[in-house]
């Protein structure tokens, strides 16, 4: 019997039905939530090296600023942090990229990363996100601040950042207008990463005085 029932079960599971993926209306909300639950996976691929990308986007461009990629690449690697490209369909047609806090995992549409230069703005843009996410007390948590001072940021970003999200997400512009000067900036999110996976965020970068009572009253670091 104990051999019957043994071999019923190692049937079962090699019988097992592989789940389909869902079947979702392309460039929606719903699809890029799905990518981001890890459900929908065609034509999702986990980033790890500047040669895999130049594979994937069958060129050698990318090799221009294999130094920095890589430096990003191992800093979110340490810290946890999962990078993906994903084919157009998994998100709505003006996202080029986007960073979850929850998750800490970003991705990439490849309908725009696809030439070097755009690349590095979004992956350091996504990047700078997840350097928030840690000065934010803990990779770990969900929760994201921003890094610098406001009277820091230059001001051609704090406008850039005021025509992307003033009438649809006014309230995000304090963390998007930082994040659009680092993309535009060499080694500014590999240096913040950096930090981030070295665990030196607050020494490294002075927490802004609103941060740092936060961090205080929820016992990251004392004052």
């Amino acid at each position: 019997m104990k051999r019957l029932l043994a071999t019923a079960l190692a049937l079962s599971a090699f019988c097992a039905p592989v789940l389909a993926q869902p079947d979702l209306e392309p460039n929606s909300y719903a699809a890029m939530g799905c990518m981001k639950l890890r459900e929908c996976t065609r034509g999702v691929t986990e980033l790890t090296s500047v040669a895999q990308l130049n594979e994937y986007f069958d060129t050698t461009e990318f090799n221009l600023y294999k130094t920095e990629i890589d430096r990003m690449l191992v800093s979110l690697n340490k810290a946890g942090v999962k990078v993906f490209v994903a084919e157009p369909d998994n998100f709505p047609r003006t996202h080029r990229g986007t960073y979850y806090t929850d998750t800490n995992m970003f991705f990439l549409n490849a309908g725009y990363v696809y030439n070097a230069e755009v690349f590095m703005k979004v992956f350091r843009h996504e990047g700078w996100h997840a350097a928030q996410d840690c000065m934010a007390g803990s990779i770990d948590n969900s929760m994201i601040a921003v890094i610098h001072n406001d009277e820091l940021i230059p001001q051609p970003y704090k406008l850039d950042a005021e025509i992307r999200y003033g009438m649809m997400q006014p309230g995000a512009i304090p963390w998007e207008q930082e994040a659009i000067w680092a993309g535009h900036v060499p080694d500014m999110t590999a240096d913040a990463l950096d930090s981030c996976s070295a665990k030196t965020m607050w020494t490294d970068y002075t927490p802004t005085p609103m941060t740092a009572e936060w961090l205080t009253e929820n016992g990251y670091i004392q004052y």
